[in-house]
Protein backbone atom coordinates (compact mmCIF):
# COMPACT_ATOMS: atom_id res chain seq x y z
CA UNK A 1 0.00 0.00 0.00
CA UNK A 2 1.36 3.41 -0.97
CA UNK A 3 1.25 6.40 1.36
CA UNK A 4 0.89 10.14 0.82
CA UNK A 5 1.34 11.89 4.20
CA UNK A 6 0.70 15.40 2.80
CA UNK A 7 -2.66 14.38 1.29
CA UNK A 8 -5.98 13.52 3.00
CA UNK A 9 -5.32 9.91 2.14
CA UNK A 10 -8.26 8.34 3.99
CA UNK A 11 -10.74 10.72 2.37
CA UNK A 12 -9.32 9.92 -1.08
CA UNK A 13 -9.50 6.19 -0.42
CA UNK A 14 -13.10 6.59 0.73
CA UNK A 15 -13.94 8.22 -2.59
CA UNK A 16 -12.18 5.42 -4.46
CA UNK A 17 -14.49 2.97 -2.67
CA UNK A 18 -17.76 4.90 -2.40
CA UNK A 19 -17.73 7.32 -5.37
CA UNK A 20 -20.33 10.11 -5.07
CA UNK A 21 -21.59 8.90 -1.67
CA UNK A 22 -18.29 10.11 -0.21
CA UNK A 23 -19.22 13.71 -1.06
CA UNK A 24 -21.63 13.66 1.88
CA UNK A 25 -21.39 12.90 5.61
CA UNK A 26 -21.68 9.29 6.74
CA UNK A 27 -25.10 8.06 5.63
CA UNK A 28 -25.54 6.19 8.93
CA UNK A 29 -25.67 9.56 10.71
CA UNK A 30 -28.72 10.76 8.76
CA UNK A 31 -31.64 11.32 11.12
CA UNK A 32 -29.40 11.10 14.17
CA UNK A 33 -26.96 13.98 13.80
CA UNK A 34 -27.11 17.71 13.04
CA UNK A 35 -24.50 18.99 10.63
CA UNK A 36 -22.67 22.28 10.22
CA UNK A 37 -19.31 23.72 9.38
CA UNK A 38 -16.32 22.29 11.20
CA UNK A 39 -14.31 25.07 12.94
CA UNK A 40 -11.08 25.54 11.05
CA UNK A 41 -7.78 27.15 11.85
CA UNK A 42 -7.62 29.79 9.12
CA UNK A 43 -3.83 29.69 9.33
CA UNK A 44 -3.79 26.05 8.23
CA UNK A 45 -3.40 24.79 4.67
CA UNK A 46 -2.35 26.92 1.72
CA UNK A 47 -4.06 29.96 0.22
CA UNK A 48 -6.38 27.87 -1.94
CA UNK A 49 -7.45 25.83 1.09
CA UNK A 50 -8.25 29.01 3.02
CA UNK A 51 -10.22 30.60 0.18
CA UNK A 52 -13.98 30.19 0.28
CA UNK A 53 -16.43 29.80 -2.60
CA UNK A 54 -19.03 32.57 -2.27
CA UNK A 55 -22.36 32.30 -4.13
CA UNK A 56 -24.20 35.58 -4.72
CA UNK A 57 -27.79 36.25 -3.67
CA UNK A 58 -28.86 37.49 -7.10
CA UNK A 59 -28.28 35.03 -9.97
CA UNK A 60 -29.20 36.38 -13.41
CA UNK A 61 -27.45 33.47 -15.15
CA UNK A 62 -29.76 31.05 -13.34
CA UNK A 63 -32.70 32.97 -14.71
CA UNK A 64 -31.27 32.76 -18.23
CA UNK A 65 -30.69 29.03 -17.85
CA UNK A 66 -34.28 28.62 -16.60
CA UNK A 67 -35.57 30.29 -19.77
CA UNK A 68 -33.37 27.99 -21.89
CA UNK A 69 -34.63 24.84 -20.15
CA UNK A 70 -38.22 25.87 -19.54
CA UNK A 71 -37.83 24.87 -15.88
CA UNK A 72 -35.71 25.60 -12.83
CA UNK A 73 -32.12 24.49 -13.54
CA UNK A 74 -30.50 21.75 -11.48
CA UNK A 75 -26.85 20.82 -10.81
CA UNK A 76 -27.12 18.11 -13.46
CA UNK A 77 -27.64 20.87 -16.02
CA UNK A 78 -24.18 22.32 -15.42
CA UNK A 79 -21.90 21.98 -18.44
CA UNK A 80 -18.40 20.71 -17.58
CA UNK A 81 -17.02 19.68 -20.99
CA UNK A 82 -14.01 21.64 -22.19
CA UNK A 83 -10.97 21.61 -24.44
CA UNK A 84 -7.71 20.65 -22.75
CA UNK A 85 -4.58 21.40 -24.76
CA UNK A 86 -6.30 20.67 -28.06
CA UNK A 87 -8.20 17.61 -26.76
CA UNK A 88 -11.92 17.27 -26.09
CA UNK A 89 -12.67 16.25 -22.51
CA UNK A 90 -15.97 15.68 -20.69
CA UNK A 91 -14.49 17.28 -17.58
CA UNK A 92 -11.87 19.96 -16.82
CA UNK A 93 -9.61 17.23 -15.43
CA UNK A 94 -6.53 15.38 -16.68
CA UNK A 95 -4.27 12.66 -15.33
CA UNK A 96 -0.89 14.05 -14.27
CA UNK A 97 2.43 12.63 -15.39
CA UNK A 98 3.68 9.47 -13.71
CA UNK A 99 7.26 8.91 -14.71
CA UNK A 100 9.71 6.18 -13.82
CA UNK A 101 9.28 6.39 -10.05
CA UNK A 102 8.82 3.05 -8.33
CA UNK A 103 5.50 4.15 -6.81
CA UNK A 104 3.88 4.30 -10.27
CA UNK A 105 5.22 0.85 -11.08
CA UNK A 106 3.73 -2.44 -9.93
CA UNK A 107 0.97 -1.97 -12.48
CA UNK A 108 -0.45 1.23 -10.95
CA UNK A 109 0.58 3.32 -13.95
CA UNK A 110 -1.14 0.94 -16.36
CA UNK A 111 -4.29 0.69 -14.20
CA UNK A 112 -4.51 4.48 -13.95
CA UNK A 113 -4.06 4.74 -17.73
CA UNK A 114 -6.94 2.35 -18.42
CA UNK A 115 -9.29 4.18 -16.06
CA UNK A 116 -8.35 7.61 -17.45
CA UNK A 117 -9.18 6.20 -20.88
CA UNK A 118 -12.60 5.04 -19.71
CA UNK A 119 -13.26 8.49 -18.28
CA UNK A 120 -12.25 10.11 -21.57
CA UNK A 121 -9.92 12.59 -19.85
CA UNK A 122 -6.40 13.37 -21.21
CA UNK A 123 -3.46 11.51 -19.71
CA UNK A 124 0.19 12.55 -19.42
CA UNK A 125 2.96 9.93 -19.36
CA UNK A 126 5.97 11.24 -17.48
CA UNK A 127 9.65 11.38 -18.27
CA UNK A 128 12.30 8.64 -18.02
CA UNK A 129 9.89 5.72 -18.54
CA UNK A 130 11.71 4.40 -21.62
CA UNK A 131 15.30 4.64 -20.31
CA UNK A 132 14.25 3.02 -17.01
CA UNK A 133 11.53 0.51 -17.95
CA UNK A 134 11.84 0.21 -21.70
CA UNK A 135 9.47 1.08 -24.51
CA UNK A 136 7.49 -2.12 -24.05
CA UNK A 137 7.91 -3.88 -27.36
CA UNK A 138 10.13 -6.76 -26.22
CA UNK A 139 10.21 -9.01 -23.17
CA UNK A 140 13.93 -8.48 -22.61
CA UNK A 141 13.51 -4.81 -21.69
CA UNK A 142 14.10 -3.89 -18.00
CA UNK A 143 10.40 -3.80 -17.00
CA UNK A 144 8.23 -4.30 -20.11
CA UNK A 145 5.03 -4.43 -18.04
CA UNK A 146 5.65 -0.81 -16.98
CA UNK A 147 6.92 0.34 -20.37
CA UNK A 148 5.61 3.34 -22.25
CA UNK A 149 3.72 1.30 -24.82
CA UNK A 150 1.84 -0.62 -22.12
CA UNK A 151 0.41 2.61 -20.70
CA UNK A 152 -0.53 3.92 -24.15
CA UNK A 153 -2.22 0.64 -25.07
CA UNK A 154 -4.20 0.51 -21.82
CA UNK A 155 -5.48 4.02 -22.45
CA UNK A 156 -6.14 3.70 -26.18
CA UNK A 157 -8.09 0.46 -25.76
CA UNK A 158 -10.45 2.09 -23.25
CA UNK A 159 -10.91 5.70 -24.41
CA UNK A 160 -14.13 6.57 -26.29
CA UNK A 161 -13.82 7.87 -29.84
CA UNK A 162 -13.46 11.63 -30.03
CA UNK A 163 -12.48 12.14 -26.41
CA UNK A 164 -9.27 12.48 -24.42
CA UNK A 165 -5.68 12.19 -25.61
CA UNK A 166 -2.23 10.93 -24.64
CA UNK A 167 0.61 13.33 -23.80
CA UNK A 168 4.19 12.02 -23.71
CA UNK A 169 6.86 13.94 -21.81
CA UNK A 170 10.50 13.90 -22.84
CA UNK A 171 13.51 14.66 -20.66
CA UNK A 172 17.12 15.09 -21.74
CA UNK A 173 17.68 11.36 -21.26
CA UNK A 174 14.45 10.58 -23.13
CA UNK A 175 15.70 12.69 -26.03
CA UNK A 176 18.82 10.52 -26.15
CA UNK A 177 16.50 7.50 -26.35
CA UNK A 178 14.48 9.26 -29.11
CA UNK A 179 11.22 8.70 -27.24
CA UNK A 180 9.12 11.11 -29.29
CA UNK A 181 10.41 9.59 -32.52
CA UNK A 182 9.48 6.10 -31.27
CA UNK A 183 5.95 7.14 -30.36
CA UNK A 184 5.34 9.29 -33.44
CA UNK A 185 6.25 6.43 -35.79
CA UNK A 186 4.66 3.60 -33.78
CA UNK A 187 1.79 1.86 -35.62
CA UNK A 188 -0.06 1.47 -32.33
CA UNK A 189 -0.14 5.24 -31.84
CA UNK A 190 -1.59 5.78 -35.33
CA UNK A 191 -5.19 5.74 -34.07
CA UNK A 192 -4.44 8.51 -31.60
CA UNK A 193 -2.38 10.48 -34.12
CA UNK A 194 -5.01 10.22 -36.87
CA UNK A 195 -7.72 11.44 -34.51
CA UNK A 196 -5.63 14.37 -33.22
CA UNK A 197 -5.24 12.85 -29.76
CA UNK A 198 -1.48 12.68 -29.36
CA UNK A 199 0.68 15.40 -27.79
CA UNK A 200 4.29 15.79 -26.71
CA UNK A 201 5.16 17.75 -23.59
CA UNK A 202 8.42 19.59 -23.10
CA UNK A 203 9.23 19.38 -19.40
CA UNK A 204 10.94 22.51 -18.13
CA UNK A 205 10.41 21.62 -14.47
CA UNK A 206 8.01 20.35 -11.81
CA UNK A 207 6.51 21.69 -8.60
CA UNK A 208 8.06 19.34 -6.08
CA UNK A 209 11.64 20.15 -7.08
CA UNK A 210 11.86 23.37 -9.13
CA UNK A 211 15.13 23.68 -11.03
CA UNK A 212 16.05 20.01 -10.59
CA UNK A 213 15.59 17.02 -12.86
CA UNK A 214 13.92 13.76 -11.94
CA UNK A 215 15.29 11.72 -9.04
CA UNK A 216 14.80 8.11 -8.07
CA UNK A 217 16.44 5.67 -5.66
CA UNK A 218 17.97 2.58 -7.23
CA UNK A 219 19.76 -0.57 -6.20
CA UNK A 220 23.44 -0.63 -7.08
CA UNK A 221 22.94 -3.40 -9.64
CA UNK A 222 20.14 -1.52 -11.38
CA UNK A 223 22.08 1.74 -11.21
CA UNK A 224 25.05 0.13 -12.93
CA UNK A 225 22.83 -0.84 -15.86
CA UNK A 226 21.82 2.80 -16.57
CA UNK A 227 24.93 4.62 -15.35
CA UNK A 228 25.84 5.72 -18.88
CA UNK A 229 22.51 7.51 -19.23
CA UNK A 230 22.16 9.09 -15.78
CA UNK A 231 24.27 10.75 -13.13
CA UNK A 232 24.55 8.71 -9.92
CA UNK A 233 25.13 10.15 -6.45
CA UNK A 234 26.25 8.41 -3.26
CA UNK A 235 23.87 10.52 -1.18
CA UNK A 236 22.99 7.59 1.08
CA UNK A 237 26.55 6.45 1.72
CA UNK A 238 28.73 3.86 0.04
CA UNK A 239 27.92 1.31 2.73
CA UNK A 240 24.25 1.14 1.65
CA UNK A 241 22.78 -0.75 -1.26
CA UNK A 242 21.03 2.34 -2.62
CA UNK A 243 22.13 5.02 -5.08
CA UNK A 244 20.47 8.33 -6.03
CA UNK A 245 19.77 8.55 -9.76
CA UNK A 246 19.63 12.13 -11.06
CA UNK A 247 18.26 13.34 -14.38
CA UNK A 248 19.44 16.49 -16.09
CA UNK A 249 16.98 19.37 -15.63
CA UNK A 250 17.87 20.82 -19.02
CA UNK A 251 18.88 24.41 -19.64
CA UNK A 252 16.37 27.03 -20.77
CA UNK A 253 16.42 30.64 -21.82
CA UNK A 254 13.60 32.49 -23.57
CA UNK A 255 15.16 31.76 -26.95
CA UNK A 256 15.83 28.10 -26.16
CA UNK A 257 12.21 27.61 -25.08
CA UNK A 258 10.93 29.31 -28.24
CA UNK A 259 13.18 27.21 -30.45
CA UNK A 260 12.23 23.99 -28.68
CA UNK A 261 8.53 24.65 -29.28
CA UNK A 262 9.24 25.55 -32.92
CA UNK A 263 11.26 22.35 -33.28
CA UNK A 264 8.41 20.26 -31.88
CA UNK A 265 5.97 21.93 -34.25
CA UNK A 266 8.26 21.30 -37.21
CA UNK A 267 9.32 17.72 -36.42
CA UNK A 268 5.95 16.44 -35.19
CA UNK A 269 3.36 18.51 -37.08
CA UNK A 270 0.46 16.16 -36.29
CA UNK A 271 1.03 16.15 -32.53
CA UNK A 272 -0.11 18.79 -30.07
CA UNK A 273 2.56 20.70 -28.14
CA UNK A 274 2.46 21.05 -24.36
CA UNK A 275 5.00 22.75 -22.09
CA UNK A 276 5.33 22.01 -18.38
CA UNK A 277 6.70 24.72 -16.08
CA UNK A 278 7.80 24.64 -12.47
CA UNK A 279 6.50 27.32 -10.05
CA UNK A 280 9.26 29.82 -10.76
CA UNK A 281 9.07 33.50 -9.95
CA UNK A 282 8.83 34.32 -13.69
CA UNK A 283 6.19 31.66 -14.40
CA UNK A 284 3.81 34.20 -15.95
CA UNK A 285 6.41 35.41 -18.42
CA UNK A 286 7.53 31.86 -19.22
CA UNK A 287 3.95 30.84 -19.96
CA UNK A 288 3.55 33.80 -22.33
CA UNK A 289 6.75 32.83 -24.16
CA UNK A 290 5.53 29.25 -24.59
CA UNK A 291 2.09 30.29 -25.84
CA UNK A 292 3.53 32.87 -28.23
CA UNK A 293 5.83 30.21 -29.67
CA UNK A 294 2.83 28.01 -30.46
CA UNK A 295 2.24 25.75 -27.45
CA UNK A 296 -1.28 24.34 -27.28
CA UNK A 297 -1.12 24.19 -23.49
CA UNK A 298 1.09 25.21 -20.61
CA UNK A 299 1.04 23.09 -17.46
CA UNK A 300 2.07 24.70 -14.17
CA UNK A 301 2.82 22.68 -11.07
CA UNK A 302 2.41 24.62 -7.86
CA UNK A 303 4.92 24.07 -5.07
CA UNK A 304 2.29 21.75 -3.56
CA UNK A 305 2.81 19.31 -6.43
CA UNK A 306 3.82 15.77 -5.55
CA UNK A 307 6.64 13.47 -6.55
CA UNK A 308 8.04 10.04 -5.92
CA UNK A 309 11.30 11.43 -4.51
CA UNK A 310 12.86 14.83 -3.83
CA UNK A 311 15.10 16.59 -1.27
CA UNK A 312 13.08 17.64 1.78
CA UNK A 313 14.28 21.24 1.57
CA UNK A 314 12.71 21.51 -1.91
CA UNK A 315 9.43 20.02 -0.75
CA UNK A 316 9.17 22.51 2.10
CA UNK A 317 10.94 25.67 0.95
CA UNK A 318 11.24 26.03 -2.83
CA UNK A 319 8.78 27.36 -5.42
CA UNK A 320 5.66 29.52 -5.52
CA UNK A 321 2.37 28.18 -4.14
CA UNK A 322 -0.21 27.28 -6.76
CA UNK A 323 -2.47 30.24 -5.93
CA UNK A 324 0.39 32.67 -6.54
CA UNK A 325 1.28 30.91 -9.81
CA UNK A 326 -2.31 31.35 -10.97
CA UNK A 327 -2.23 35.00 -9.97
CA UNK A 328 1.02 35.67 -11.86
CA UNK A 329 -0.12 33.88 -15.01
CA UNK A 330 -3.61 35.39 -14.91
CA UNK A 331 -6.56 34.75 -17.18
CA UNK A 332 -5.58 33.75 -20.71
CA UNK A 333 -7.36 32.56 -23.83
CA UNK A 334 -4.81 29.77 -24.26
CA UNK A 335 -4.79 26.52 -22.31
CA UNK A 336 -3.49 26.77 -18.74
CA UNK A 337 -3.40 23.45 -16.90
CA UNK A 338 -2.48 23.29 -13.23
CA UNK A 339 -1.78 20.72 -10.55
CA UNK A 340 -0.85 20.67 -6.90
CA UNK A 341 -2.72 18.69 -4.24
CA UNK A 342 -5.99 18.62 -6.20
CA UNK A 343 -8.30 15.81 -5.11
CA UNK A 344 -11.80 17.21 -4.70
CA UNK A 345 -14.23 19.66 -6.27
CA UNK A 346 -13.68 22.81 -4.21
CA UNK A 347 -9.93 23.05 -4.86
CA UNK A 348 -10.52 22.25 -8.51
CA UNK A 349 -13.16 24.96 -8.83
CA UNK A 350 -10.96 27.55 -7.12
CA UNK A 351 -8.18 26.87 -9.65
CA UNK A 352 -10.64 27.15 -12.54
CA UNK A 353 -12.04 30.41 -11.15
CA UNK A 354 -8.51 31.84 -11.01
CA UNK A 355 -7.87 31.15 -14.69
CA UNK A 356 -7.00 27.48 -15.13
CA UNK A 357 -8.53 25.56 -18.03
CA UNK A 358 -8.23 22.21 -16.25
CA UNK A 359 -6.74 20.60 -13.15
CA UNK A 360 -4.54 17.54 -12.88
CA UNK A 361 -4.85 14.58 -10.53
CA UNK A 362 -1.49 13.15 -9.47
CA UNK A 363 -1.02 11.64 -6.02
CA UNK A 364 -4.79 11.45 -5.53
CA UNK A 365 -5.11 9.35 -8.67
CA UNK A 366 -2.40 6.91 -7.58
CA UNK A 367 -3.93 6.56 -4.11
CA UNK A 368 -7.34 5.86 -5.68
CA UNK A 369 -5.91 3.21 -8.00
CA UNK A 370 -3.97 1.70 -5.12
CA UNK A 371 -7.24 1.43 -3.21
CA UNK A 372 -9.10 -0.16 -6.14
CA UNK A 373 -7.15 -1.11 -9.25
CA UNK A 374 -10.29 -1.63 -11.33
CA UNK A 375 -12.42 1.44 -10.56
CA UNK A 376 -10.78 3.61 -7.88
CA UNK A 377 -9.84 6.50 -10.16
CA UNK A 378 -13.21 6.40 -11.92
CA UNK A 379 -15.02 6.68 -8.59
CA UNK A 380 -12.73 9.48 -7.37
CA UNK A 381 -13.38 11.50 -10.52
CA UNK A 382 -17.13 10.88 -10.39
CA UNK A 383 -17.18 12.30 -6.87
CA UNK A 384 -15.19 15.34 -7.96
CA UNK A 385 -17.56 15.76 -10.92
CA UNK A 386 -20.63 15.80 -8.67
CA UNK A 387 -19.02 18.40 -6.40
CA UNK A 388 -18.19 20.60 -9.40
CA UNK A 389 -21.79 20.44 -10.59
CA UNK A 390 -23.16 21.26 -7.14
CA UNK A 391 -20.74 24.14 -6.61
CA UNK A 392 -21.25 25.59 -10.09
CA UNK A 393 -25.01 25.48 -9.68
CA UNK A 394 -24.77 27.08 -6.23
CA UNK A 395 -22.91 29.99 -7.84
CA UNK A 396 -25.80 30.43 -10.28
CA UNK A 397 -23.59 29.46 -13.22
CA UNK A 398 -24.15 26.54 -15.57
CA UNK A 399 -21.03 26.49 -17.70
CA UNK A 400 -17.58 25.83 -16.24
CA UNK A 401 -16.12 28.58 -18.44
CA UNK A 402 -18.17 31.26 -16.62
CA UNK A 403 -16.20 31.05 -13.39
CA UNK A 404 -14.24 34.13 -12.29
CA UNK A 405 -12.22 35.13 -9.24
CA UNK A 406 -15.29 37.06 -8.03
CA UNK A 407 -16.63 33.64 -7.04
CA UNK A 408 -13.90 33.37 -4.38
CA UNK A 409 -13.12 35.12 -1.10
CA UNK A 410 -9.62 35.08 0.35
CA UNK A 411 -9.17 35.85 4.06
CA UNK A 412 -6.82 38.69 4.91
CA UNK A 413 -6.88 40.06 1.36
CA UNK A 414 -8.16 43.55 0.84
CA UNK A 415 -11.39 43.53 -1.11
CA UNK A 416 -11.65 45.86 -4.15
CA UNK A 417 -13.75 48.95 -3.51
Amino acid sequence: MIRAPQMPEEAIRARAREATAAAFPDLADYGHALFGATPRDTAGGDELDRARIVPPVFMPRRLERMFDLGREPLPADALLATEIGGFTSPLPVFLCAFGSTQVAGRGLGVDASEQAGRLGIPMVIGENVVPMHGYGRTADEPRPEDGLLGRIRAYADAVPDGSGGVVVQQSTEDADAEVWNLVYSDPFATRLLNSGRLAFELKVGQGAKPGLGGMTVMSRDRAAAVSEQYAMDEAFGRDTGKVLRCSSPGTFTEEILRQQVHLMRNNYPRARVWVKLHPGRDVGHAAEVAWAAGADAVTVDGAEGGTGWAPSVFLEQVGLPLAECLRRVGKHDAGLLVSGRVWEGSRALKCLAMGATAVGLGRAALIAVDEDAADGLVRLVRCLELELRLLLSALGKYDIHELTEDDLWFPNREEPQ
